[in-house]
Parts: structure tokens; sequence; C-alpha cells
């Protein structure tokens, strides 16, 4: 079974995200990659988000990203 692949873009830190991504980087479960871009600029621009195996994952809060990530890789585990 291959690790939930979880992707953040270095443009989005300033929402918090920086936070989530050095949690589950502590996870051996789960792969973490940071990008200079992940395309996505809007988005980014607008709201905390992550990619979570290539589906965009925003929400309206680093809490709530958050929560999203971790149902997200939960159900798929």
């Amino acid at each position: 079974m291959s690790k939930p692949l979880i992707e953040f873009c270095n443009g989005n830190m300033h929402h918090g995200t920086e936070q989530i991504m050095k949690q589950l980087e502590q996870n051996e479960q789960l792969k973490v990659v940071e990008y200079g871009c992940l395309g996505n600029c809007g988005e980014c621009y607008l709201k905390p988000f992550a990619l979570v195996n290539g589906m965009i994952v925003a929400a309206d809060s680093v809490d709530d990203l958050t929560i999203r990530i971790r149902d997200i890789i939960s159900i798929k585990q």
C-alpha cells in the first residue's frame, strides 16, 4: 500500500500551512512534499490549501485544513 501524498505550496505558507506540514512530516506513514508552486495561484492566495493524493483540499483556517487533511488520509489508510 502506498503512502498518502500531501503536497504544500511554498507560496501558501503565509496562511500558516507550514505548521501543518511540519506536523505531518513527523508521520512516517505519509509522504509530505513542499513545492515552490503547485500551479493553483487563485486558491493559494485566498485560503490555506494542500493537495492530498492530487486532490485540492482547502479550508478557511489552518485548523480546519488540518482536520480536513486528517479526515481524508484516515479514510484512505
